[in-house]
């Protein structure tokens, strides 16, 4: 028997998972919103909490990604393993998260960290999650203000948050595995990539210690998702593209990986913004599938969904 609490949170969103800056201006003082500022450089650890500090949308507190949107990384992981379930808890209880609140995240490239939150709350069981599209760049080109640490207003009394993990699918290097080996009946499940096309081809590799893909892997990297103005495109233009993509295969049959499943979710949330939802994220992605002995390598030429992108 599900808690109350429980029962709230796996109770319908009435909110899009989608925000755009006029919506989020409306709201900024409701107490029944929170924002979340996403903003990470994997190659610069901490940039991301600098910028928070020098400006960021009114009331919005950081989220680090190494330290709040996944655990340290251990033997045979991927670089970004899961949080631990009682520490997501801490931290949404620390933000006053509750079954009412709507929680709208955003970072300032293309919105990937921001959906591993999305991600990760939807995992916990809250549905009450949403992007904002264009994140930073939209909201400042809507005229809107960025705060400093000072002029913020206190934070919201800390509270309990109660979440399970669950409320998203998620794969393992054991399924990738079989799913993609057709002598043990594979081939049913569909490998989407979001890394970009020269790290997936292997033409580079400036972060994992081995360049190429998975084989049998399509290449569907993030910015198919967005538009030139960095805003995530309609549902129909996204359920078109997908659709091609999926082929024969359902949305269940599909796994989203990347370098270390953090930007894979920028592809799940895509796709249930496109009414394709049910895929499943694999956590470990391309660093923990080379985080093994004599892993199967592509490099070159392999499926795409990149054709008809801008």
């Amino acid at each position: 028997m599900l808690s109350g609490y429980r029962q709230l949170m796996t109770m319908s969103n009435t909110d899009p998972i989608l925000t755009s800056p006029e919506r989020l201006a409306e709201h900024l003082a409701d107490p029944a919103w929170r924002v979340v500022d996403c903003r990470f450089d994997l190659l610069q650890p901490e940039a991301g909490h600098a910028a928070w500090r020098r400006g960021h949308i009114p009331g919005a507190c950081h989220a680090d990604l190494d330290r709040d949107l996944a655990s340290p990384p251990r033997a045979g992981s991927g670089r970004h393993p899961l949080p631990d379930p009682d520490a997501l808890n801490a931290l949404f209880g620390k933000w006053a998260l509750t079954p009412e609140v709507q929680l709208v995240a955003y970072n300032d490239v293309g919105g990937a960290i921001a959906a591993r939150l999305w991600w990760l709350a939807r995992w916990m069981g809250h549905t009450r999650v949403s992007l904002l599209d264009g994140g930073l760049a939209a909201w400042q080109a809507a005229g809107q203000p960025l705060n400093v640490p000072d002029q913020d207003p206190p934070p919201p009394e800390a509270g309990c948050f109660e979440g399970r993990p669950g409320g998203m699918p998620v794969a393992t290097t054991a399924e990738i595995e079989r799913g993609i080996d057709g002598r043990t009946g594979g081939q049913d499940l569909l490998l989407l990539d979001a890394r970009s096309e020269d790290r997936f081809l292997g033409r580079a590799e400036p972060i994992d210690r081995i360049a190429g893909h998975v084989p049998g892997a399509i290449n569907t990297p993030v910015q198919m998702n967005l538009n030139a103005a960095g805003r995530f495109r309609s549902a129909e233009e996204l359920r078109s593209r997908y659709r091609a993509i999926l082929g024969e295969h359902s949305a269940v049959q599909a796994v989203c990986m990347c370098g270390s499943g953090v930007t894979a979710c920028h592809t799940l949330f895509a796709l249930e913004l496109a009414g394709l939802a049910g895929a499943r994220l694999y956590v470990g992605s391309w660093s923990e599938w080379i985080n093994r002995e004599s892993p199967a390598i592509a490099v070159g030429e392999s499926g795409s969904g990149q054709a008809d992108s801008e």
